[in-house]
């Protein structure tokens, strides 16, 4: 009996291979196992395009720069929402982690990256101060996941990158 292969898995053979181009060069470059999993393809675009390199495993900050330097990474679908994500778990050791770095925003459209931004601890203490008084306030206990506004970044932070209309990645200066 003859079944004629659907045009939809005609494109998934033809695009696989370059996919698994994508997955060797996450493992070579930054030791990402999986690039479908947990953003792991995003995370590959904006290690490569800042210069960044992954810090392994779910404790601690996400990348690291030449000289040293420790980042938080965030990244968002504009598609689905219109604020970062932070921290399931947000309390003072989560805070006091994260006023001694640097964040990196990056701002997607599906898969498409259009921007990069950076904020120092600085530019985000405002939220700082406010999720610690709240921890206090709600007598110690932790705050599920408080939010960063897409707005507030793109009027404090600094830009980093832009994709431009000729959709090529170019690598980008953090500092």
């Amino acid at each position: 009996m003859y079944c004629e292969i659907p045009p939809p898995i005609q494109k998934l053979n033809f695009l696989f291979p370059f996919i698994r181009q994508y997955q060797k060069l996450a493992e070579e470059t930054n030791g990402i196992n999986d690039v479908f999993q947990d953003n792991g393809g995003k995370l590959l675009q904006v290690l490569l395009i800042t210069g960044l390199v992954d810090i392994p495993g779910r404790e601690g900050n996400d990348a690291v720069d030449k000289k040293g330097n420790e980042y938080e990474l965030k990244s968002v679908n504009v598609l689905l929402t219109k604020s970062f994500s932070t921290h399931h778990h947000m309390n003072p050791t989560m805070i006091a982690k994260y006023r001694k770095v640097d964040w990196i925003f990056a701002v997607y459209e599906s898969i498409e990256l259009k921007e990069i931004y950076l904020l120092t601890p600085e530019q985000l203490e405002p939220y700082y101060t406010t999720w610690e008084t709240k921890w206090h306030n709600d007598g110690g206990k932790d705050i599920n996941n408080p939010k960063i506004p897409l707005k507030y970044v793109r009027s404090i932070g600094r830009l980093l990158y832009k994709m431009e209309d000729d959709g090529i990645f170019r690598e980008t200066e953090l500092k």
